[in-house]
């Protein structure tokens, strides 16, 4: 099968998908051509883009701190959820100390972190 070698290549890929997503919908059929053409430049593209833009996993500080805003959580209100002190949190969120497995428990269960991010 083809693959995308160039930026120049990729771009010219992104329009055409783009055009077709125009044309293909949930009631086109797998066997219609641009239904198919779509699928095949989708897969080029995803493979161009693991290679040449691959996404890091997020640190935990980030996730803590959107999982924050998500719930709407203060520091204060975060440090009780997860059974530390405020001071603790804020000491996570710097960077300045890394929780204990059994923090790391309670963060992953109370905030659905997963264990991946929690203990990388």
């Amino acid at each position: 099968m083809a693959q995308i070698k160039t930026e120049y290549q990729y771009e010219i890929f992104l329009k055409k998908i783009n055009g077709l997503m125009d044309i293909v919908d949930d009631d086109t059929l797998p066997t219609d051509p641009n239904y198919i053409e779509l699928d095949l430049l989708t897969d080029l593209v995803e493979e161009y883009e693991t290679e040449h833009y691959p996404i890091e996993t997020p640190s935990l500080i980030d996730v803590i701190k959107l999982r924050m805003y998500e719930m709407n959580l203060t520091q204060a209100k975060l440090a009780e959820i997860i059974g530390v002190s405020s001071s603790r949190v804020s000491e996570y969120l710097s960077g300045k100390s890394e929780p204990t497995l059994q923090v790391a428990k309670n963060i992953h269960q109370k905030l659905n972190i997963n264990p991946y991010i929690i203990l990388q």
